[in-house]
């Protein structure tokens, strides 16, 4: 395991993530991986913040909700199949850790597990969230929310990230 500054990787996280990356989950004995596409990563409050968007119809999004944190990782493999695989079936229905023979491993600086995968890490601990509200957003969006499943916005201070073979 390699300690990384985030900055140095910001570049293959905007890369990677148009094809998806891993945010994983864990709070009250419940836990799940999901791929997500959207995120955000900035200064804000004078602290280094990741920011992730999960709709609340998503599996996710109870679990995220009773969290402290989240992790995201960034693999450094193809990990396509995976990643696909992760974004289209739900936690509700099946095991993806099981069936994508996925493990964690306890996260360094936060109680929230990380993929044991080949890859680039961030530990964050949530320190903010807001619910999307539509009578405000920009009407171009409403196309993508065709259910009316708006996103909660959960911003995470980076408390770790570093790499992984």
């Amino acid at each position: 395991m390699k300690k990384l500054n985030e900055w140095e990787i910001v570049s293959a996280l905007m890369k990677q993530l148009p094809e998806g990356v891993f945010l994983t989950v864990e709070a009250q004995g419940r836990k799940n991986v999901m791929t997500i596409g959207w995120a955000l990563i900035g200064i804000l409050w004078k602290k280094s913040v990741l920011m992730v968007a999960v709709r609340n119809s998503r599996h996710t999004y109870p679990i995220l909700e009773a969290a402290g944190g989240f992790a995201v990782s960034v693999p450094t493999q193809d990990m396509r199949r995976t990643l696909e695989f992760c974004g289209s079936q739900s936690g509700r229905a099946v095991d993806k850790f099981k069936e994508c023979k996925l493990s964690l491993r306890k996260g360094q600086n936060i109680d929230i597990p990380v993929l044991d995968i080949p890859g680039y890490h961030f530990e964050c601990r949530r320190i903010y969230k807001n619910a999307m509200d539509p009578q405000i957003m920009d009407k171009e969006l409403e196309s993508l929310y065709p259910k009316k499943d708006y996103h909660t916005l959960y911003f995470g201070e980076i408390v770790a990230c570093y790499q992984t073979e």
